[in-house]
């Protein structure tokens, strides 16, 4: 009891210490401890180091060269800083999995817990690395060179670091649950699918907003202090849902794979 006591205490310091240093807000320290209490619930250590990691290796290529970045901030919806739908919308899928195998264990939950994580981690490292790129993006629904931060755009830099992110966590949950070969080809592979179709439904999906002062594509709602004209997307999909889905979806696919093939 004591024990499980700590572990608790260790997710809420976590917790505060990323409000600390402004890698979360006070929401969304708050659904950190909620979700990091939700996988503890499932997978125990093992679930929040990779948990952990994920976190941990955002936050430190959202703060690299951030001065550098910037200037894609008038195009983002959001700051480095993650609130509380930006928490769920990479930890989400990874929590409902968790919860999942705590109610039923079986390995299939345990798959697509990782995968989840895996893109969003893929998904993380590509915008945050793929940004620094001396070259523009180039734009998947008309194959031409954008602007940075441009939803739906992709790069050399950038793919390359989906790939790694998403390697990196299924390495690492190789050595954390002592999986076999053929359940890290899929974490690997879903991974990083993941982040395609992040970027797919970046294209084709998610709302962007034009400023009526200065002329900026941008997600933000508001800009130059009036509200902006939504251009191209639907209702209620913008990047936190985008991120959620392509998690969540990955993972599903992941999980019919393996249903197929085991």
């Amino acid at each position: 009891m004591i024990g499980v006591i700590s572990v608790y205490i260790f997710i809420i310091f976590v917790a505060l210490a990323g409000y600390r240093l402004n890698s979360l807000t006070l929401t969304g320290a708050i659904t950190a401890i909620l979700v990091g209490a939700a996988v503890y619930t499932g997978f125990k250590l093992e679930g929040l180091a990779l948990l952990g990691a994920f976190f941990a290796s955002s936050s430190l290529w959202s703060k690299y060269k951030s001065t550098a970045k910037k200037s894609l901030e008038e195009k983002l919806a959001k700051g480095g800083t993650r609130d509380w739908l930006q928490v769920l919308a990479n930890g989400g899928a990874a929590s409902l999995f968790s919860l999942l195998y705590s109610i039923h264990p079986d390995q299939t939950w345990l798959l697509g817990f990782i995968v989840s994580l895996a893109s969003a981690n893929s998904d993380t490292w590509a915008s945050e690395i793929g940004s620094l790129s001396k070259k523009n993006p180039i734009y998947i629904r008309t194959f031409k060179r954008v602007e940075r931060g441009t939803s739906g755009a992709i790069s050399g830099l950038g793919s390359t670091a989906a790939i790694a992110g998403s390697f990196f966590i299924s390495a690492l949950s190789y050595f954390l649950f002592q999986l076999n070969l053929f359940f890290v080809i899929l974490i690997f592979l879903f991974g990083y699918i993941g982040n395609v179709i992040d970027t797919l439904f970046g294209a084709l999906c998610q709302q962007v907003y034009v400023c009526g002062q200065c002329g900026i594509t941008t997600e933000k709602k508001s800009h130059c202090q009036i509200p902006t004209t939504r251009i191209k997307g639907y209702t209620l999909v913008d990047n936190d849902m985008v991120n959620f889905l392509s998690g969540f979806m990955s993972a599903v696919l992941a999980i019919v794979i393996l249903r197929f093939f085991w």
